[in-house]
């Protein structure tokens, strides 16, 4: 019953992150399939498996794509998509040197933990009317 729920639940992030993300954004959801593949697979490389993770697109990057798409086209979007993964290398590198500590330093958890759920709690009925095709930041619908 545990592999049943935990498989459910990732087909819903599956879906909504490698399917949903590209064709809110304008992109191809193979690329993000493929990508999202290759990423999992280096980074269990990496890690040495010690995390069991899938990584995947972020609905975080739906408003910055868009834009992006839409002011300086698909060419100029991907290479912003890449030096965010720079940074996140970066990131992984400094916290691989000092520790996390420095980051619990800059943005402790009881500081991130509820600006994610305001944030994501926000947006949610803004998602669910764009994956149904309607336009604006419609809350409630009648």
């Amino acid at each position: 019953m545990k592999t049943i729920l935990q498989g459910s639940q990732m087909l819903f992030v599956a879906f909504g992150s490698l399917v949903l993300v590209p064709l809110l954004t304008g992109l191809d959801p193979n690329v993000a399939l493929f990508g999202a593949g290759v990423g999992t697979l280096l980074f269990q490389l990496v890690t040495r498996r010690s995390v069991p993770i899938f990584l995947a697109s972020s609905f975080a990057f739906i408003a910055p794509i868009m834009f992006g798409v839409q002011t300086w086209g698909i060419g100029a979007t991907m290479g912003g998509l890449m030096a965010a993964g720079v940074v996140y290398v970066l990131m992984g590198a400094l916290i691989k040197v000092k520790g996390v500590e420095v980051i619990h330093k800059l943005l402790p958890p009881v500081v991130v933990g509820p600006v994610i759920m305001v944030i994501g709690l926000g947006l949610a009925p803004v998602a669910v009317n764009m994956a149904l095709g309607k336009t604006g930041m419609v809350l409630f619908s009648s």
